[in-house]
């Protein structure tokens, strides 16, 4: 099994972005490359670019060893 990326994020409830706001959170993919998650990313980014509460990151879940 390969890497996959995901983007992941949502509305906070402060810009110290460490709680979600409930019935905010967004996960996107699996992206099968770090590049095609980073466009997807690049995407959310500028659609909630006004929002100072909005943050979003590429996480990456490392492949199984051993499957």
């Amino acid at each position: 099994m390969n890497t996959r990326f995901w983007v992941v994020g949502g509305e906070y409830t402060d810009t110290t972005f460490n709680e979600l706001v409930s019935g905010s959170e967004r996960v996107m993919g699996p992206y099968l490359d770090h590049d095609t998650a980073l466009v997807a990313w690049r995407r959310v980014a500028e659609e909630t670019r006004s929002d100072c509460y909005a943050r979003f990151t590429v996480a990456e879940e490392p492949a199984l060893q051993g499957i």
